[in-house]
């Protein structure tokens, strides 16, 4: 890969797609699950843009990334189903200005809307690895689990694969959209968790707690 591309991408990635074509690709973003602050934003665009320029195949590509993104959301979901709901309610209980009713209010909405949850929770940032977790915690079926996240990833991947892909050396250009949705989406999660804690330290009797 040009050097240009190396000045702007991690070295790791570029290594392991130098080394191991569309695999490296798959590996990558395995990791980015596992790891969220690992950017799959610039992953996915410069391995459409590695295909674009003939280093590996543009449909490999697509089937290696969406392959490594099941895999760690697999991984992340074993996580949730070992800590299992007694854990996060005792872990729940001993944090402040949660109380076990909100765990069992998250329990009821995701029992209603998991599946919605996690299909679109893989198009959206952070949040796409993080959703795996409490479908791990609630045990949601695994061949659904496994379907979902396929069908969210595939879509989220061949959208910055295919940008890369058509872009070419301005493959770049990708990552500052994607950037300013992150950062959009951040805002929103922080809002919420001040307004959240904001109701609990208002309402009489916050320290008090259900069990």
């Amino acid at each position: 890969m040009s050097s240009g591309i190396e000045s702007s991408a991690p070295g790791w990635v570029n290594s392991l797609m130098e080394t191991l074509g569309a695999p490296g690709a798959g590996i990558a973003i395995a990791l980015e699950n596992l790891f969220p602050p690992l950017p799959s934003e610039v992953i996915l665009p410069l391995a459409g843009f590695a295909a674009s320029s003939g280093q590996m195949g543009l449909v490999a590509v697509l089937l290696w990334t969406t392959a490594g993104s099941v895999v760690g959301a697999l991984a992340l979901y074993g996580i949730g189903a070992l800590l299992g709901r007694d854990r996060t309610v005792a872990i729940a209980a001993r944090l402040p200005l949660l109380k076990v009713a909100d765990i069992e209010r998250t329990e009821a909405w995701f029992a209603r809307h998991g599946a919605k949850a996690v299909f679109f929770g893989r198009m959206i940032p952070v949040f796409r690895s993080l959703i795996s977790v409490p479908a791990g915690v609630e045990r949601m079926s695994l061949p659904l689990f496994l379907t979902l996240t396929t069908l969210g990833s595939a879509i989220w991947n061949t959208v910055f694969v295919l940008a890369g892909h058509t872009l070419g050396e301005r493959w770049e250009d990708v990552t500052g959209y994607v950037s300013a949705y992150s950062k959009v989406v951040l805002a929103a999660a922080v809002v919420a968790v001040l307004l959240f804690a904001a109701v609990r330290l208002l309402r009489p009797g916050a320290g008090s707690r259900r069990g």
